[in-house]
């Protein structure tokens, strides 16, 4: 039982998040406090993907033709299979939801893989962790400039519509900065790569800020007012669901297309993830102020989610893949 808990106990930087949208809900940001804090959280996000650029390593790109075959599934989980579930499931059960938490619905279908929790869980269960390497990588890189583009598609209609202006800033504020960043990677690669603790806290920063903006905004339109309890409730049970399908697509998907054991466990945990770290600077900038907090919760919630779940099946990988090599070593 207690290790039950152990895994099910919240990130606690999912943990600080929500305690910055309570923050938001009682002293949002308003007036000057607001006039110097959006600004500053807008310079936040480029440096964030400057940085992002400069340590993604080139031999991550240029690996990725190596086993197209892993890499163009877990793409296609990525931006193909999830936008057409949350497509499905908005136009299914319309009224379920108000308008704007679906526009967070497909907003995060739309993002890319996340990198970090991608790599740790195929390590845990035993998979291949190079693959996953390669495809979190091609995922974050192609996603910068897809996953507004899909996301525009998905969120047409939908409270949280986004607006030409809203790709246009993800050129000028995320793509940018990103290519720019990988361009200097000669000059500041070993900077960057001696100063990992600094650079994480800098990514959690800029997350947190990007939050309380956000949700200062939503609080000053009142979101609270328009989402109840019950509302909540529904939503998580719509992330559950969405992580349910998706993880059943890729587990039996993997085994339809004969991949292989550690590579299955590559196309699971690389192909259900959504970045956090991604998606709320995204979010910030493709959408209005007061959209952009409805837009980010489903995302927060479903981040925690994929975590608890995730965690599990890896240990149950491994303990598969501790059962199925206890024979030989018997033998031997």
């Amino acid at each position: 039982m207690s290790d039950w808990l152990r895994r099910a106990r919240p990130d606690p930087f999912i943990v600080v998040l929500f305690l910055t949208v309570l923050a938001a809900t009682f002293f949002p940001a308003v007036g000057t406090v607001a006039d110097v804090l959006t600004p500053v959280s807008t310079a936040a996000i480029v440096v964030l993907f400057f940085l992002h650029g400069a340590r993604l390593p080139r031999e991550n790109i240029v690996s990725a033709l190596g086993h197209w075959r892993l890499h163009v599934t877990i793409l296609g989980v990525t931006f193909v299979v999830f936008p057409l579930l949350g497509f499905a499931l908005s136009a299914a059960w319309p009224g379920l939801l108000p308008a704007a938490l679906w526009g967070g619905v497909l907003f995060l279908c739309a993002l890319p893989s996340t990198v970090q929790s991608s790599i740790a869980f195929t390590s845990i269960a035993r998979g291949n962790v190079a693959g996953t390497v390669t495809a979190a990588a091609a995922s974050n890189v192609l996603g910068i400039g897809i996953s507004p583009l899909i996301a525009a598609q998905l969120t047409q209609g939908q409270a949280a519509d986004i607006s030409l202006s809203g790709v246009w800033k993800i050129v000028l504020q995320l793509l940018f900065p990103f290519v720019l960043g990988h361009l200097a990677r000669p000059w500041i690669a070993d900077w960057a790569a001696k100063r990992k603790g600094l650079l994480a806290i800098t990514d959690r920063g800029t997350i947190i800020l990007a939050v309380y903006i956000a949700f200062s905004a939503a609080v000053l339109d009142g979101i609270w007012h328009q989402m109840p309890l019950q509302t909540i409730v529904v939503l998580l049970a719509v992330c559950t669901l969405l992580l349910t399908v998706v993880l059943l697509v890729t587990r039996y998907g993997a085994r339809v297309l004969g991949f292989a054991r550690e590579d299955e466990i590559s196309i699971v945990f690389c192909g259900s993830k959504k970045s956090l770290v991604t998606g709320v600077p995204m979010a910030r900038v493709m959408f209005p102020a007061a959209d952009a907090g409805a837009v980010i919760l489903p995302l927060m919630l479903f981040h925690q989610i994929q975590l608890i779940v995730c965690a599990w099946l890896a240990r149950r990988y491994a303990a598969q893949a501790a059962a199925l090599e206890k024979p030989s070593e018997e033998v031997t």
